[in-house]
């Protein structure tokens, strides 16, 4: 998607007669940069590895948005259990005989996505308790996130972009190259500190 509309090329310090290919290469960028196919709200399916002793997680695509008429931004969830230690006492050994039982360690569990708590803005999810007191090994969660509305920061950063590429001679010079692979090789160049700091909200990272 294109992150600048024509109708705020000079609300951004761009001409009006920018090509709309300097916009769509420019967000092209951003969307490498960050890792992810695009800043608007889009589904995600992620597996988890559990930290150990660990009820929480943190997803990779931020903000996680909830999309009407829903009201989780958890589509769908399940679950890994672990085999109880017996190294826990008397409760892992009670734990492991109930889950052996019911063939529970190493198979998945569907997941109710409304019993999650989940916090948009840092991506963190809060198991619910099992009435059992069993732990996940691994979790699956299929989710939505992104920006429903493309704030100023990115907007900015999609002009600056542009900015930079109209001033590197390279690029000036090949305008009908102005696609993605192309951009990369200048990535250093085009993506300045300023540019880094409007985005770094939207890279999607893994947090260990």
């Amino acid at each position: 998607m294109n992150y600048l509309a024509a109708s705020e090329y000079t609300a951004f310090g761009l001409e009006d007669a920018t090509d709309a290919s300097w916009i769509a290469a420019a967000s092209a960028v951003i969307e490498g940069y960050c890792r992810r196919p695009s800043l608007g709200v889009q589904q995600y399916t992620e597996r988890i590895r559990m930290a150990e002793n660990r009820n929480t997680l943190r997803l990779l695509y931020l903000p996680l948005a909830t999309v009407t008429p829903g009201t989780t931004p958890v589509l769908a969830a399940r679950g890994r259990y672990i085999a109880p230690r017996h190294t826990e006492g008397p409760q892992g050994d009670l734990l492991g005989d109930v889950a052996s039982v019911f063939a529970l360690p190493g198979s998945w569990v569907t997941i109710d996505p409304q019993a999650f708590d989940f916090f948009p803005d840092s991506g963190e999810l809060s198991l619910p308790l099992n009435v059992l007191g069993l732990r996940f090994a691994e979790l699956e969660v299929t989710y939505t996130a992104g920006l429903d509305t493309i704030p100023n920061g990115v907007k900015v950063a999609c002009a600056q972009i542009v900015k930079n590429a109209q001033a590197t001679p390279a690029l000036n010079v090949q305008k009908e190259r102005l696609d993605r692979m192309y951009l990369e090789y200048f990535s250093d160049t085009l993506v300045d500190q300023t540019v880094r700091s409007l985005l770094a909200p939207y890279v999607a990272q893994k947090v260990g």
